[in-house]
């Protein structure tokens, strides 16, 4: 995977802090993980929809507060919101109808999160999830290795459903390093039996304080061996929290992104990433 470019595409007003994005018919459904909402955004209108996830919702939420929705993912109807895990507060999944076009189920992950953690020895102050995916009968959850000990883990949980029975496996990554700094997944996205994956460099040791933002990468890790294929620097500057796939071509791949500045600022840019197929 050698030629890329990225671009800015369009600033949405509106929007701050934002970690994960959904393209889907010309709209972008997008999550902060400052907010309580799931923003539905048409391009070709500009037009800003906000429903509501939670009872009384808030933008900007205090930290020590917010639920920190840090994951989004879809299959067919349903949209899944997923809090990081990263406290006791930050456990909910939010299921989303696009038909009924409102929130219809709010289940709480603590336990699934308590055994993720025990099954692959993370510590609390370690666990972090900030990328989701489902294809129906499995479940990918990552978690971003921005603790003490640097633990960049993908969980496969294999379930229709999150609180039926399950088979869960769970795989550790050694990502890049950035000035120094080790990469951290932040999202990921399902593509051909492909998981294209987002990770940042963040001089931070913990799931709860920023640190300074040293740039960000892209890579990808085959299913079939759950090896990583390819790593790639996509930024010296940019915090990309969010991925989704915007068109894919013989020859080349285009994905969306969204970035999290660390900001109360209620503006959000998104930028297209164009990678040749390998």
């Amino acid at each position: 995977m050698e030629k890329f470019t990225l671009e800015i595409l369009f600033h949405i007003i509106g929007i701050g802090a934002a970690s994960g994005l959904i393209f889907k018919d010309q709209k972008l459904f997008i999550i902060s993980d400052n907010s309580s909402y799931l923003y539905e955004y048409q391009m070709d209108s500009k037009d800003l929809k906000k429903h509501e996830l939670l009872p009384n919702p808030t933008e900007n939420t205090a930290k020590k507060d917010k639920a920190d929705f840090e994951s989004i993912t879809e299959f067919q109807d349903s949209i899944y919101v997923f809090g990081s895990g990263s406290s006791a507060k930050r456990n909910k999944m939010i299921l989303f109808d696009k038909q009924q076009n409102k929130k219809s189920q709010t289940s709480d992950l603590g336990n699934l999160y308590t055994v993720m953690q025990n099954f692959a020895s993370i510590a609390p102050e370690d666990f972090n999830i900030e990328g989701s995916i489902y294809d129906g009968q499995n479940w990918y959850f990552l978690n971003r290795g921005n603790g003490p000990n640097s633990r960049n883990t993908l969980f496969h949980v294999e379930a229709r459903k999150l609180n039926e029975e399950f088979k869960l496996m769970s795989n550790d990554y050694k990502l890049p390093k950035i000035k120094g700094i080790r990469c951290s997944f932040t999202d990921a996205v399902l593509v051909e039996n492909k998981i294209y994956f987002l990770a940042t460099a963040e001089n931070t040791k913990s799931t709860y304080k920023d640190g300074e933002i040293l740039g960000s990468i892209i890579g990808r890790i085959d299913l079939e061996t759950m090896k990583i294929d390819f790593t790639k620097k996509i930024s010296a500057t940019n915090k990309f929290e969010g991925l989704t796939v915007f068109n894919v071509a013989p020859d080349k791949i285009q994905f969306l992104l969204c970035e999290d500045s660390d900001s109360d600022n209620l503006q959000s840019t998104i930028y297209k990433l164009t990678l040749n197929k390998q």
